[in-house]
């Protein structure tokens, strides 16, 4: 008799030590997610800078364009100062 009780004292505890560690295992793994959705979170604010100054970038290669344009004669002044006015403005 005194070995089945010690078996059965045995898979209890082992019971009990096996349900605690799941206990354990999902907060650790729920304390992770959220820490990770947080960085995400602020990690997205600093991707969308560089996506605003891809357009500026893009401006200033049109700027440089329309003056290659200008400097070999293909675009007048004015049609330079309009097409200048566009890109600022838009």
């Amino acid at each position: 008799m005194p070995l089945m009780r010690r078996m059965a004292r045995t898979a209890v505890v082992a019971g009990t030590a096996t349900a605690v560690a799941g206990g354990v295992s999902r907060r650790q793994s729920q304390r992770w997610q959220e820490q990770d959705a947080q960085a995400q979170g602020d990690a997205a604010p600093a991707a969308a800078a560089p996506q605003a100054a891809a357009p500026q970038a893009d401006m200033v290669t049109q700027l440089k364009e329309l003056a290659e344009l200008k400097d070999q004669g293909i675009l007048t002044d004015e049609e330079f100062a309009a097409q200048k006015a566009k890109l600022l403005a838009g």
